[in-house]
């Protein structure tokens, strides 16, 4: 039988919590207050899907490896799904309305629809709609 988890925690540095809780907000996302305080806080993608926002110095403490300069560098791309084109359009313009920066062009491929912006930290994020029923 093949593992099959429950939940995902994904854990993305960032300089300014406060900053990064705000911008991911005016994108639409909510944030689970049992698990957020001034290191951390718990942002909700769907049930049972989490990207932990944590404090640059404290995601250092899970870690022996360096923070990547996101600047210059890629440590993953984070991609979500949508119900449609005008969703993911919606996302990524209220990222890129919040102040985050455009990553690449819309792309589509007829049955996929995808747009990619950055977030305020530089991490890369790609929103993705495929019609199921044209695969």
């Amino acid at each position: 039988m093949a593992l099959q988890t429950k939940q995902i925690f994904v854990n993305i540095p960032v300089k300014n919590l406060e900053a990064s809780m705000e911008f991911f907000q005016n994108v639409g996302f909510s944030f689970e207050q049992r698990f957020t305080d001034e290191n951390a806080a718990c942002m909700v993608l769907g049930n049972g899907m989490y990207v932990m926002l944590l404090h640059e110095a404290f995601f250092q403490t899970f870690t022996n490896k360096s923070v990547v300069d996101t600047n210059t560098g890629a440590e993953a791309i984070l991609a979500i799904s949508a119900d449609s084109k005008e969703q993911v359009n919606e996302i990524v313009q209220k990222a890129l309305d919040a102040g985050g920066l455009p990553s690449n062009e819309p792309m589509d491929g007829g049955f996929m629809y995808g747009w990619s912006f950055q977030d305020i930290d530089g991490h890369l994020w790609e929103v993705m709609y495929t019609d199921e029923d044209a695969v």
